[in-house]
């Protein structure tokens, strides 16, 4: 009796309680879906959101306007146009009848919108090599050849996500957590809430939040920038370098250093509300052990000359301190000239960058070693049964109704996109150096990674990247050709990452029972449409504003690209001079390699240990490529980043949860939800209102962090100007 009862609660609900607590067991598979209101929504909400976050990139704190606004502000207007668009029916009784309006606004229509609107709130990587050639090589490429780049990147994923479904997205134990932020919203926007008596309503909590984040943000957002960073060891030592390195958020370790701003919890890892307890604790115990112990330890112990730099910096260095030129030592085909680099010396990192690039190595291998150990016998299992019925909960019983898509249109997206990028690259390959073999080299390294990494993200919330290992083969392989590089690393990075980006759509999908090929086809569309808005919004603004991306030159610039950055950076590093030159036997960073193999035995010391004592839970709960990558946006990312987003996450999924339950079931999704939009909002009336006019306030609490000299090198006799004591 007992294990039909275990059966059935299996069968009858999720066995995640996250996903139990959150998702709706019930579908009416009669709404209408592909809706007029859907595409005209839809498109618009992909557009404008394409538009904004491109916009919004290239300034110094970059804001991200997530899908969420979006999936908010459409739930008026489509109830506006379900009042007043007219019910007549075309073509009437053959196979093409349809209506501009197919009764009230609905729920799927509505997470088909959204869907849409996440093609344009997820960015778009190859925007990096666009704005890297033209704005810090200020060298020429084509807009027909960026929008090959683009779309080839952005679409790519598809034929992983194809392959990968049946493990990723159909198993109940890939749960996606952060999709549950967005299920959440859709109940409260479309259910009717039974509350408790005396309580206010999901829709009333959510408006409340929603209007609290709106007016708060003025103060980070304009008034009180140093909101973003509170550093009272700065204050308390506003001339010692050495506090101030240990102080600052924004330059140095960030200790007991905090913000009172969404977006600085947020810009770079996304909500700490949707963040298990478990991965959030070990992201926490990474970022300890990394930043308070290794990086401190190889700074002061000036490993490679550590002390002649800052000691959190994404900038290159030469060895006396000063900026690395990277004009002198390239060639006018876009080659590096080897006896100019011979002649200006060796690149430098600072001590966060190189440790950044170690953990990078680590955790990729860990991610291989984790899944192998924990995971291997699971995705044996379901290989074996792929192609049968096995045990699934409600929602993959609910899904088997709706046709799926067939794997082949996958696979032709597949092969279209690859043969594309094949015939780019040899027509092309004045401008993209990357010959034919690097193409279908990348695609297999994508393949290869995207099931481990999938495993990751599902059930974490976390995803370790790729870019560091494709720099670093392709570095190897074809040296001193830095577009080729980054080239290589997108095909290879970002068409895995966008793989796991649909597979989380096909999962959101998945819980509110949208027809997969209803799914399929919003994904493509908005896929394409983003593309293009991202590449005219960046396009038009690398064409007119002045010296984008250099603040050097244009001193409080708000233009300085942070992400394009590290991206120009990476291309020198990878591209430009190479692997060897670098982190190889001609290089400054050799050991650096060995976290290779450190990565790689890390989850078996866990895999041990849980086998040597089962009865300890807590040991299957260290997910060592999360622990060991929790550093991995470091940089841009900050100290101050990981700060306040581990403390928020602490309060949402270890004290709430735990002491306030029916709490957090009704509430928790819709604070980070609702937080998000007031953010979204009032940053995108502050800018056209007030900053795109240059009007600000000029006060010490708009001075952000308040830590110059965290920037500061503390080698003696190193001497680079401006504020920094020779020491």
């Amino acid at each position: 009796m007992d294990v039909d009862n275990h059966v059935n609660e299996y069968h009858d609900n999720s066995p995640i309680p996250q996903v139990a607590m959150t998702v709706s067991v019930t579908d009416d598979p009669n709404l209408p879906v592909l809706t007029f209101r859907m595409w005209v929504l839809g498109a618009l909400s992909c557009v404008i959101l394409s538009f904004l976050n491109q916009f919004f990139f290239y300034r110094t704190e970059p804001l991200s306007i997530s899908s969420i606004s979006a999936q908010i502000a459409v739930v008026p207007l489509g109830h506006l146009m379900a009042k007043t668009l007219p019910t007549r029916l075309f073509f009437k009784a053959t196979r093409w009848e349809f209506t501009l309006n197919p009764g009230p606004f609905n729920v799927k229509e509505h997470v088909l919108i959204t869907i849409f609107a996440n093609s344009g709130a997820g960015g778009v990587y190859g925007m990096h090599i666009v704005t890297s050639i033209k704005a810090f090589y200020h060298k020429k490429i084509s807009f027909f050849v960026s929008f090959l780049i683009l779309l080839t990147t952005q679409i790519l994923g598809f034929g992983w996500a194809g392959i990968f479904r049946r493990y990723l997205v159909l198993p109940a134990e890939m749960w996606w957590p952060s999709n549950l932020v967005q299920v959440s919203l859709f109940g409260a926007l479309h259910e009717k809430d039974k509350r408790p008596r005396g309580s206010m309503s999901r829709n009333q909590f959510f408006l409340i939040a929603f209007l609290c984040s709106f007016a708060y943000y003025i103060l980070p957002g304009y008034l009180f920038m140093m909101l973003t960073s509170l550093s009272w060891i700065c204050w308390a030592f506003p001339k010692s370098v050495l506090f101030q390195q240990l102080g600052s958020g924004m330059s140095g370790l960030g200790i007991f250093t905090i913000a009172l701003d969404w977006t600085t919890i947020t810009s770079y890892l996304g909500s700490p509300l949707a963040s298990p307890w478990f991965a959030t604790a070990n992201v926490a115990t990474g970022f300890f052990i990394i930043t308070h112990i290794i990086v401190p330890i190889s700074y002061w112990m000036d490993f490679y000359r550590a002390k002649n730099f800052p000691i959190f910096s994404s900038r290159l260095f030469a060895e006396s301190g000063q900026k690395y030129n990277i004009s002198d030592i390239i060639n006018d085909d876009f080659h590096i000239n080897l006896d100019a680099y011979d002649k200006n010396g060796r690149l430098y990192l600072s001590s966060v960058f190189s440790m950044a690039y170690g953990v990078g190595f680590a955790a990729l291998t860990a991610t291989l070693s984790h899944v192998a150990l924990f995971h291997g016998k699971e995705i044996l299992t379901i290989t074996r049964s792929a192609m049968k019925s096995g045990k699934s909960d409600v929602h993959t019983r609910l899904m088997r109704k709706y046709k799926q898509v067939p794997e082949w249109w996958f696979l032709c997206i597949l092969v279209v996109n690859i043969i594309i990028a094949l015939l780019s690259c040899h027509f092309y390959n004045y401008e993209l150096q990357l010959p034919w073999w690097g193409v279908l080299l990348a695609c297999s390294i994508a393949l290869f990674f995207t099931l481990p990494i999938g495993i990751i993200n599902a059930t974490t919330n976390q995803q370790p990247g790729l870019n560091i290992i494709t720099e670093y083969i392709i570095g190897y392989l074809y040296p001193g050709r830095p577009v080729a590089n980054v080239l290589f690393k997108t095909y290879g990075y970002i068409s895995m990452a966008q793989a796991l980006t649909f597979l989380q759509d096909f999962k959101l999908g998945h819980y509110m029972k949208i027809p997969p090929r209803a799914m399929f086809t919003a994904q493509i569309v908005g896929t394409v449409v983003a593309a293009m808005v991202y590449l005219c919004t960046g396009w038009w603004l690398l064409e007119t504003i002045p010296n984008i991306c250099e603040p050097d030159v244009l001193g409080e610039s708000p233009w300085t690209c942070p992400y394009d950055r590290v991206f120009y950076d990476a291309s020198v590093i990878w591209g430009l001079i190479g692997p060897r030159r670098i982190f190889g036997d001609l290089g400054t960073y050799p050991a650096i390699n060995w976290f290779f193999l450190g990565g790689a035995i890390a989850p078996v010391l866990v895999f041990v240990a849980h086998k040597l004592y089962p009865r300890q839970k807590w040991i299957t709960l260290i997910n060592m490529p999360v622990l060991i990558g929790a550093t991995g946006m470091m940089p841009p990312a900050t100290t101050v980043n990981y700060n306040t987003w581990i403390l928020a996450g602490f309060i949402s999924g270890f004290v709430v949860l735990r002491f306030y339950p029916t709490w957090w079931k009704r509430h928790n999704y819709l604070l980070s939800g609702a937080l998000d939009a007031g953010v979204a909002f009032m940053g995108v009336l502050l800018y056209f209102g007030l900053q795109m006019k240059d009007i600000g306030v000029d006060w010490w609490g708009n001075h952000l962090d308040g830590c110059p000299l965290a920037q500061c090198p503390t080698a003696k006799g190193v001497n680079v100007g401006g504020n920094c004591p020779l020491n």
